[in-house]
């Protein structure tokens, strides 16, 4: 008889922020020097995806849902967490990994510079760059294929 475990997903928002000449906003994350990202953050309970991104984009970057226009959305991308140095499967917040949606959000011209000086502080340093520019080494293993999918699905981009 086998037993199946439930593999359970933390539900998780990411932000793909797009300034008016075309350029994606890419942030390093503050504890790995090399690590870029988008802004990405867990729903909280009684969230809902829309408003988990405008705290998420508040809290990492300081935007206001003012500053910027959600013109499309997609979820249902999911990643399990790797193993651990000792071959144990890691947890976070009780999941197994996280499944994402992502928005594609146009940055109006009038929005204030991008500030990463948050607290708590999630990014080190930004840069914006072509979607094409994107780099899979900046990433873990295990998060490459849903960025594959991601610039795949918003850009028509192959990583």
């Amino acid at each position: 008889m086998q037993i199946f475990a439930m593999v359970r997903y933390r539900q998780n928002v990411a932000a793909l922020v797009v300034n008016p000449v075309g350029s994606l906003l890419i942030c390093e994350r503050a504890t790995i020097r090399g690590a870029w990202q988008f802004p990405q953050g867990g729903v909280d309970l009684g969230e809902t995806p829309e408003q988990a991104l405008f705290r998420e984009v508040r809290e990492e970057i300081g935007f206001e849902p003012r500053h910027y226009e959600v013109i499309g959305r997609r979820g249902g991308y999911r990643y399990l967490y790797p193993h651990d140095a000792r071959g144990k499967k890691l947890r976070k917040h009780g999941s197994h990994g996280q499944e994402q949606t992502y928005f594609l959000c146009h940055l109006k011209s009038d929005a204030p510079q991008v500030n990463v000086n948050q607290k708590p502080r999630e990014f080190r340093a930004y840069r914006w760059i072509l979607p094409q520019e994107f780099d899979l080494d900046w990433l873990p293993v295990f998060k490459r294929d849903i960025y594959r999918e991601v610039m795949r699905d918003f850009f028509k981009i192959e990583l």
